[in-house]
């Protein structure tokens, strides 16, 4: 075990073979496992377990009784040496149970930086979560599910295997989510529904009302016109040329693999 400078309850249980780097905070019953690396700043919260490989950035706050790298909850997994990734600066509340990846996909369950994640929040099998979002309460994450950044996921969101949430959008709290959700898009209801743009939360980081117009726009043409998807794509050419964002919007639904939400 590698410590430098760090605050270690001696009730704490940790593998000979951990990185502790300098400033961690190790709290009582906590138990760090096999080949972990926590970076320098974090603060690890009393009974919260941390297995291996699993790596863990700089000022992470992990509350108590979370679960942490465990092994993906696969029939298929047979005790590879996958791996969690997280990144810097995330609030990881009570009783989140974060999974490592398996050999079938990346290998790796990745989280970013700046993510607010709330209490009872299970993050599976070769997720892939970007930065800035947050996740209300008990929001599920299936495997092999991606999140891009700005998302906002309302209590007890329900995400199925291989969706993508595009950045900026907003999931509306109980929703059920079986389809790829585009950028900047509010959604909600059990499947989930669009409801329109995410207008506030677009205002909140600094989309000019220029911006936001292009997009109604786009969205109007993708959920409003009554054409199939490939006709809509066609006529948000003229928009594309005026937004990088409307590029975005369109190269989403264009590559979805699962089929955008309805």
């Amino acid at each position: 075990m590698t410590v430098i400078d760090s605050i270690i309850d001696p009730r704490a249980v940790i593998d000979p073979t951990a990185r502790i780097a300098a400033g961690v905070t190790i709290s009582p019953y906590a138990i760090i496992g096999a080949d972990v690396e926590i970076g320098e700043g974090s603060w690890v919260g009393p009974h919260v377990v941390i297995n291996g490989p699993c790596r863990i950035g700089k000022e992470n706050n992990i509350f108590q009784f979370s679960s942490i790298g465990e092994a993906p909850q696969d029939k298929k997994y047979k005790g590879e040496p996958t791996l969690l990734e997280i990144g810097d600066r995330n609030v990881i509340r009570e009783y989140c149970t974060f999974n490592r990846g398996t050999v079938q996909d990346k290998g790796t369950t990745r989280i970013g930086n700046d993510n607010w994640i709330m209490a009872y929040v299970h993050i599976a099998h070769d997720c892939v979560v970007g930065d800035n979002t947050i996740f209300a309460n008990n929001t599920t994450l299936a495997g092999h599910v991606t999140i891009e950044d700005h998302v906002t996921l309302g209590g007890a969101s329900l995400i199925h295997q291989f969706c993508v949430v595009g950045a900026h959008s907003f999931v509306g709290m109980g929703s059920a989510i079986a389809k790829d959700v585009p950028p900047f898009l509010m959604v909600s209801g059990q499947p989930a529904k669009p409801h329109g743009l995410n207008v506030e939360g677009l205002r909140r980081r600094g989309f000019s009302p220029e911006m936001i117009k292009l997009l109604r726009q786009a969205y109007k043409i993708v959920y409003r016109s009554g054409h199939t998807v490939a006709q809509a794509l066609e006529m948000l050419r003229p928009l594309m040329s005026e937004s990088e964002q409307v590029v975005q919007f369109a190269d989403f639904v264009r590559d979805s693999g699962r089929g955008i939400v309805r």
